[in-house]
């Protein structure tokens, strides 16, 4: 077995994209939502016995080794390695890397880790003593500093900038790295400098960025972030998620703030399900890859006006997405990282769980901006409110929402059923039925068969390839491929068989494979064998019935001598069924 081969029979595929995308069992089969394009119910699906995912949304599918170039667009062999290490399995040695892509991404990943240590390295240092404390004033211990792997950035141009480069790095990389700014004159300056560093990673964990915030008065902005690199994209990534992921798919919930502080103050009161946007507006890309998580968020931005606006905003977003949305407002317009030391942890937790689903916080802001008084404000605040409540996908829920928002706004119900029933899009036709082909269950049940047993194979496959029949099956390409696997000694396996299809037979046998007929190990030989009758069965009596109309059009022309000779045929395809039928 080869390194590629033993890494993919060692890792468990459903629990390794278990780690990034919410799987549910269902049948033989794990579903959820795909991680590579939007939708709002689940076509994304993994097989565990074939190790193998496939979306029937997107067309997306592939090994684990797929997976991760696809997620991450990362190359074969770093995702080859990837998978190896997270995995405990040692690489074999490798004096280079595959491709200078890959080699690229290896060293900026280095370059983070070693900025990481000498920034922990001067806040734990005599120049972080300023530092140490001001996190010690917004209640962040040396411990909790430790394991959001805080640090400084020294206050001269180029501490970093130096240091990479007397670890052997080149000019380029500093400057691909996002860490340093080429200087007009020529060289390089650190791009951060006197800033408490945030280091920001990737989902599987690793430092792709930096977010700094400024310590010195007067150092604008507040908060300056890693620019944009080969391995880090703002508006893709969120803060905190790499740790977050666990506890959100076991509460299945998100709590979504703004800042990095909060995040480390929610997360070390108790809340683990904690993340932030990286300094940027809420992005799709980032609700996608929270949706792969959970569909329940709780948005807990700051309560002054830009939060609130910014929550507005991505509540549209949200919403469009699908996600079930609530509001958290805190009292005494203090942020979440504020509010827990003030108020407490316990405090915070149950005004979490009681947050309002989004209408309602939409609703009061509306009734703050018009005139609940009148009748002509309590209709502003309705129509101000609705564009919300019609992004609900479900038809049920909206006609309840609206019922609630209607007394919520004292608003007179009929009025606002009619206007809302106005507002609704016109019903969408009925989908056209599906042209893809249908699979006869034979072709499922022997394909199933020959996929889970090697015996079945070696005994049933040279006999199935004299078969007729075989090349009327809609799956012909398919078992095709399987003979020429099986004729060439390859081993077969889903990938291999996969390897030689084109796209509408990769699509085909993903549907089959994906459909809950698999059968036990144990069970596939016999079942082999039995399909194998019930096509001979089929061969032989269409060869019967062949050479009755041969037989037919030579006695009609004539031709005596060859009606005889094909008559003498009979008996041998006669006493082949005859004897099946004894079997069976």
């Amino acid at each position: 077995m080869d390194f590629v081969e033993q890494v993919k029979s060692s890792v468990d595929i459903v629990r390794f994209i278990g780690e990034y995308v919410r799987l549910k069992k269902l049948g033989t089969r794990y579903v959820g939502i795909c991680p590579f394009h939007v939708e709002k119910t689940p076509s994304f699906g993994v097989n565990a016995a074939h190790q193998f995912y496939k979306c029937f949304g997107c067309g997306a599918g592939g090994d684990i080794f797929n997976f991760v170039m696809q997620l991450e667009g990362v190359t074969f062999f770093e995702a080859l390695k990837s998978v190896a290490e997270r995995n405990g399995i040692p690489m074999p040695k490798r004096a280079e890397y595959a491709d200078p892509q890959a080699k690229q991404r290896a060293s900026l990943l280095e370059i983070h880790e070693a900025a990481a240590r000498l920034f922990q390295s001067n806040l734990n240092g005599p120049t972080g003593a300023h530092a140490r404390e001001y996190l010690k004033g917004r209640g962040v211990t040396p411990d909790q500093a430790a394991e959001f792997g805080l640090g400084l950035s020294a206050d001269s141009w180029d501490q970093l900038t130096r240091r990479l480069q007397q670890d052997g790095y080149s000019q380029e990389l500093l400057e691909d790295s996002g860490l340093a700014n080429r200087r007009e004159s020529g060289g390089f300056y650190d791009r951060f400098r006197a800033r408490l560093m945030f280091p920001i990673h990737d989902e599987s964990g690793r430092i792709i960025g930096f977010g700094g915030r400024a310590l010195k008065a007067g150092d604008e902005p507040k908060y300056l972030n890693s620019s944009e690199t080969a391995l880090y994209h703002k508006s893709n990534v969120l803060y905190n998620l790499h740790r977050a992921k666990v506890a959100v798919r076991k509460l299945d919930r998100v709590v979504l703030v703004e800042g990095y502080m909060d995040v480390i103050g929610v997360y070390c009161a108790g809340v683990q399900e904690v993340v932030a946007s990286c300094g940027t507006a809420l992005t799709n890309s980032q609700v996608r890859a929270l949706k792969r998580h959970t569909d329940q968020i709780v948005v807990n931005f700051d309560p002054d006006t830009a939060g609130a606006n910014a929550a507005e905003k991505s509540l549209q977003m949200l919403l469009d997405e699908g996600m079930r949305v609530q509001v958290l407002e805190l009292t005494g317009d203090l942020d979440p990282d504020e509010y827990i030391k003030d108020a407490g942890a316990d405090a915070y937790r149950q005004a979490l769980d009681k947050a309002p689903r989004y209408y309602f916080w939409i609703a009061d802001r509306a009734r703050k901006k018009y005139d609940m008084r009148a009748g002509e404000g309590r209709m502003d605040a309705w129509k101000a409110i609705l564009p919300s409540i019609e992004r609900i996908h479900d038809k049920m829920e909206r006609l309840s929402v609206a019922k609630d928002m209607a007394e919520y706004l004292r608003v007179d119900e009929a009025l606002v059923l009619e206007q809302f029933r106005k507002n609704q899009p016109a019903a969408k036709p009925a989908p056209a039925r599906s042209s893809k082909a249908e699979v006869p269950a034979l072709e499922k049940l022997l394909l199933h068969a020959l996929l889970t047993n090697e015996q079945a194979r070696a005994e049933v496959v040279p006999a199935l390839a004299q078969i007729e029949a075989v090349k009327r099956f809609t799956l012909r390409n398919v078992f095709d491929a399987i003979f020429a696997i099986e004729g060439g000694g390859d081993v077969l396996t889903f990938s291999n068989l996969e390897a030689r299809l084109g796209d509408a037979d990769k699509d085909l046998l993903s549907r089959v494979v994906f459909a809950d007929e698999s059968i036990e190990e144990t069970a596939a030989l016999d079942q082999a064998r039995d399909c194998l009758r019930v096509l001979q069965r089929q061969d032989w009596e269409l060869q019967r019935s062949d050479l009755k109309v041969r037989i037919q059009t030579a006695e009609r022309g004539g031709d005596l001598h060859e009606a005889l000779r094909l008559s003498q045929e009979l008996p041998r395809l006669d006493a082949l069924l005859a004897a099946r039928r004894v079997k069976q």
